[in-house]
């Protein structure tokens, strides 16, 4: 039996949870769903450019971890991207930081 997820620390949930195409109208499209702490792996690693080991760190999981989920999250996007499907971010085993922590507060880069 599989070990059961650990939660992932995020800052906070994403402002904005859909997107899509122009144009086209949702219901005609296809889905790929991002999970947020897939959504928050990119936000760390390729929006303020840090480095896995501190990524990982800032979401209290390992860098293997990490690195799985940036993976999987940067295949969704090129998919929604090239293929034109709308992007629906929900879900996920994630615990939302309500205060900063010493070292690792959220709130020096806002996303």
């Amino acid at each position: 039996m599989p070990r059961p997820c650990k939660r992932r620390r995020i800052c906070r949930s994403p402002a904005h949870t859909y997107f899509k195409p122009a144009g086209q109208p949702v219901v005609s499209l296809e889905k790929s769903v991002l999970t947020i702490d897939e959504f928050e792996a990119v936000r760390l690693k390729d929006l303020l450019s840090l480095d896995q080991k501190e990524c990982a760190g800032k979401m209290d999981i390992s860098q293997p971890t990490f690195h799985r989920l940036v993976v999987s999250a940067r295949r969704k996007i090129a998919d929604a991207l090239v293929n034109g499907k709308a992007i629906r971010i929900e879900g996920g085993t994630v615990a939302i930081e309500k205060r900063e922590r010493k070292g690792r507060d959220c709130q020096e880069h806002s996303m």
